[in-house]
């Protein structure tokens, strides 16, 4: 999995219309509905902590996991800023690690579809498993195929800003099922000069039919799946869906 360098330092910036305040409490809601309203709760992929922060201000002990050191950096930085008492580790998800079990793992923003091999979603499906509290719940998103194919795949994304731009090409490789990000950044430095960054991504899209298997391979109990932000079931034209999980035994 590719780690998010140069972006991160801009991530923020061009993530300002993602509305993580409905996406929280989406969450929230969710995780209330299975009784978990307080405690311990492990964020997979938080990224640069947006997520993250607003779980612990729902009253959540929080702790978020992070490839990426860059991203973590910008997540302390709101850590220092909010006085939230968050556990932020660097690890790969899909060796992750913590010191006991939890009473829910969200992870959200598509942080799933960046494992490109059935066998490092199983993986940490089966991490998952492992530290949750017996019952415990695991709520993660993911981008659709729908979206990758008819939305995403071989479009041109372009934003400028003053302080930063990016162009964001996308290729969707249908047999893989897999997209490849292609970012270029221009990024305006402190002696005013724009310097030019490049990073490329992948992320693969998954049938619910694969993950539920993989979830009760994994040992987990599936429970539902969603489209983004409703209780519906989801449809042809879902971009984003929620699938949600249940502990049952080590």
């Amino acid at each position: 999995m590719e780690a998010y360098t140069s972006f991160a330092r801009v991530y923020d910036t061009f993530m300002d219309n993602v509305p993580y305040e409905e996406w929280s409490r989406y969450v929230t809601a969710l995780l209330r509905e299975y009784g978990i309203e307080d405690g311990i709760i492990l964020e997979l992929g938080c990224g640069t902590g947006s997520m993250t922060e607003r779980l612990a201000d729902a009253g959540y002990d929080m702790i978020g996991i992070d490839q990426s050191e860059e991203m973590l950096e910008i997540a302390m930085e709101k850590k220092a800023e909010s006085g939230h008492d968050i556990l932020y580790l660097q690890q790969d998800m899909r060796e992750f690690e913590l010191y006991g079990t939890v009473r829910a793992i969200v992870s959200i923003c598509d942080s799933m579809n960046y494992l490109m091999e059935e066998d490092d979603l199983l993986s940490v499906f089966k991490l998952v498993n492992n530290y949750l509290d017996p019952k415990g719940i695991f709520i993660f998103d993911l981008n659709t195929i729908y979206k990758y194919e008819e939305l995403l795949g071989d479009a041109t994304i372009a934003e400028n800003r003053e302080e930063s731009s990016f162009i964001w090409e996308n290729t969707y490789y249908e047999e893989d099922r897999v997209n490849e990000y292609d970012l270029t950044l221009f990024i305006r430095e402190e002696d005013g000069k724009y310097q030019k960054y490049e990073e490329t991504h992948y992320q693969k899209a998954y049938d619910l039919d694969t993950v539920k298997r993989l979830i009760e391979k994994a040992g987990m109990e599936y429970i539902a799946c969603y489209e983004a932000f409703t209780r519906q079931q989801p449809k042809k034209e879902s971009e984003r869906v929620y699938v949600i999980a249940r502990e049952k035994g080590k």
